[in-house]
């Protein structure tokens, strides 16, 4: 039988045909591929099967004479810029062998190109093999082109991750309007959950079937047949796009296992990603340290507390930060599994337990202490392995996730943490007691500008306490999401309470003496210096339009309509997480019919079913026949989320294996980037 370990060897299995070419040459590689093999066995796996160096997918690299075999890994397609910059780097470089490998099928090559009959072979990828010849300048040259799926990031036994997906998000209002201002205003769709695949732009069009085809390609290698479900709009497009791909139906024929596969919309619920009451060490990781450049999901671990460095202005660029991915120590995958399915004590208190554990093998001198963990009796126990370059390097892992605790833990932007689920639990309460004018009425006393005379009455605490723009742009998306019935309040009141919200949060922004990456993307300028308030307004205003739209992304469904439950008097007001909700209606042990967990793999069959079931009893295909079970979140997972699917499981239905598919593994402020900056309908996909 088919376990979860056979799927999250699939990365590892596919990442073997590209390291199969990689000997002696020199390897360029895009940033997308680059995290999906970050976690996959890293640099090291291409230098240990041969390659002479590894380098940024970019114009300005090359090679020199003695370096005659390239290989370009990418995540696009063969079009438009990857091949201009292909060409350019071969044009400056003496090669004589060429391999590009594409995670991107040919069968959606095809699509790009506008050939929509089944051709024989592989005719774009031979067609660009001749040029790859031309470009090195002898048609006697090598070339060869192939598509390798290695997309997938196992990011832990329960999570893969698909970098080259991280800014697929499913729809929002403003993007039914785009859509339909190029219809006839007879063919104009009514919501979102009426669009089909064909009305897309073409660029998302390729981005799904490309999904699509990916998830194919893991259900092809592991002999599986899938039954798809779908909850919200863009999930039951890419269910539909999986169900009619053109491999799956005669695999579905004579494959010998069997699996559920369930997409669900992030939009279905916001609340649960932006919110910080998931109580996990990881997500505030995720949050407060810096990025690792190029990486959606990683970021860098300051390792100068191993060293003898003083610290100096210049002290981040001499050392190379570590990160969370260890894929190379057993000991610090299973700290790391730890961290991301624990809640925040249990794991801080497994931190300390492995840094003893480590420290006491290696014979260091360690002193014990119980009680709380603080992040300076952290970082006494991996200063000790300095003194041992031998256990330094045995325990590199280990002390990486240490050192990463250890400096979220002492964080200054932590308190804010704390700051903003303290508000979300006053509003979670509000929504039950006022209507949602009067709860948005109480937003306005936090949008004051930092560190003015009126942002705090106490006087005594700091900038970094406070709530700044991020923050109240969060609580924003938080309460619109929470609140269903804000549309049917009283529009005017709204509008009017929308308007005073925009000027506040516009002076925000524009008296922050530095623009978070957040707001530099949402206004489009790099410093304070270039942002003017018409500049700054636009963005909020547009942001708002967005917002509006939010309350209103369950419509459509028939039971889960809500993640709030008011207070009863006796109990509070609680967010019930939407997750929750669809595994104890996959669990229930009555296997209860949702009619919001839509099957998408049945075609003519279940349309047949449907007719009878009117006059006789019809058994249907439920997500919990099968012993395994996928969740594919569109537009990405918590680590609190990862939890909680691991809590309910065990509760209802213990021995079910179930693996978490996703684009990314969402940090708070990831939502608010995805919602009003990203370019939903045109994907980056390289046309």
């Amino acid at each position: 039988m088919l376990t979860t370990e056979d799927f999250t060897q699939f990365p590892l299995r596919m990442w073997e045909k590209v390291l199969s070419k990689v000997k002696k040459a020199v390897v360029f590689m895009d940033d997308r591929c680059a995290e999906a093999l970050h976690w996959s066995g890293g640099a090291a796996a291409l230098l240990e099967a041969g390659a002479r160096n590894l380098k940024e997918f970019s114009s300005f690299e090359a090679c020199g004479a003695n370096e005659p075999k390239a290989v370009f890994v990418v995540s696009t397609l063969l079009k438009g810029r990857t091949v201009d910059i292909i060409k350019d780097v071969i044009s400056l470089s003496h090669f004589q062998y060429c391999v590009v490998v594409t995670t991107v099928a040919h069968s959606v090559h095809l699509l790009a190109n506008n050939v929509t009959a089944e051709l024989e072979g592989t005719p774009v990828f031979e067609q660009f093999e001749e040029k790859l010849c031309e470009w090195m300048g002898n048609m006697n040259y090598t070339a060869e082109v192939m598509h390798a799926p290695v997309v997938f990031a196992p990011v832990s036994q329960q999570l893969l991750l698909t970098p080259m997906f991280a800014h697929l998000f499913p729809l929002l209002s403003p993007d039914l309007q785009l859509i339909n201002a190029k219809r006839p205003e007879k063919k104009r769709f009514g919501s979102l959950a009426d669009v089909d695949v064909h009305s897309l732009p073409v660029e998302l069009q390729l981005e799904i079937k490309s999904l699509a085809s990916v998830l194919n390609s893991v259900f092809d290698a592991t002999g599986t047949r899938e039954e798809s479900f779908a909850v919200g709009p863009m999930s039951r497009i890419i269910a539909g796009e999986l169900a009619n791909h053109p491999q799956a139906k005669n695999r579905r024929k004579t494959a010998p296992n069997k699996a559920s596969i369930i997409f669900v919309d992030r939009t279905m619920d916001l609340t649960g990603a932006v919110g910080h009451h998931g109580d996990n060490l990881v997500e505030k990781i995720l949050t407060v340290l810096e990025p690792l450049p190029g990486h959606v999901t990683d970021v860098q671990v300051d390792m100068l507390e191993l060293t003898s460095l003083q610290r100096t202005p210049h002290s981040k660029s001499t050392l190379v930060p570590g990160c969370l991915a260890q894929t190379q120590s057993p000991a610090a995958q299973s700290l790391w599994e730890a961290m991301l399915t624990s809640k925040h004590k249990e794991a801080v208190m497994e931190v300390r337990r492995q840094l003893v554990e480590t420290a006491s093998k290696e014979k260091l001198p360690i002193k014990m202490s119980m009680g709380r963990v603080t992040p300076e009796q952290l970082c006494s126990y991996m200063q000790l392995f300095r003194s041992s370059w031998g256990a330094l390097e045995s325990h590199c892992g280990v002390l990486q996730l240490g050192l990463a605790t250890a400096q979220t833990l002492r964080h200054p932007g932590l308190t804010r943490w704390d700051a903003c689920l303290a508000f979300e639990r006053l509003l979670l309460q509000a929504l039950g007691d006022s209507d949602f004018p009067t709860v948005l009425r109480q937003l306005l006393p936090l949008m004051k500008p930092r560190g003015g005379e009126d942002s705090t009455t106490s006087g005594s605490r700091s900038k970094d306490d406070e709530c700044g723009p991020d923050e109240l742009i969060l609580l924003l998306v938080y309460l619109y999401s929470l609140a269903d019935e804000a549309h049917d309040s009283d529009e005017d009141e709204v509008e009017k309470l929308e308007r005073e919200l925009m000027g506040a949060l516009t002076l925000v922004i524009t008296r922050e003496p530095e623009l978070s990456p957040l707001l530099q993307k949402l206004t489009g300028c790099a410093n304070p210096e270039e942002l003017t308030t018409e500049r700054a307004h636009s963005a909020v205003e547009e942001m708002f339009e967005t917002l509006r739209g939010l309350s209103n992304t369950r419509d459509h469904l028939k039971q889960l309509r809500s993640v709030y439950t008011a207070s009863d008097g006796v109990h509070q007001a609680t967010y019930r997480p939407f997750l929750r909700q669809i595994l104890e209606e996959v669990f229930h042990p009555d296997r209860l019919e949702c009619p919001d967990i839509e099957h998408m793999s049945g075609g003519l069959t279940d349309l047949l079913k449907t007719g009878f079931s009117m006059f006789m009893k019809v058994s249907r295909p439920h997500p919990s026949d099968n012993p395994l079970l996928f969740l594919f979140l569109v537009g990405g997972v918590t680590p609190s989320e990862l939890r909680l699917i691991k809590e309910v499981v065990a509760a209802h239905k213990p021995g079910t294996q179930v693996l978490v598919l996703s684009t990314r593994l969402l940090r708070p402020t990831d939502i608010p980037e995805l919602l009003f900056t990203t370019q939903r309908l045109l994907p980056d996909i390289g046309v």
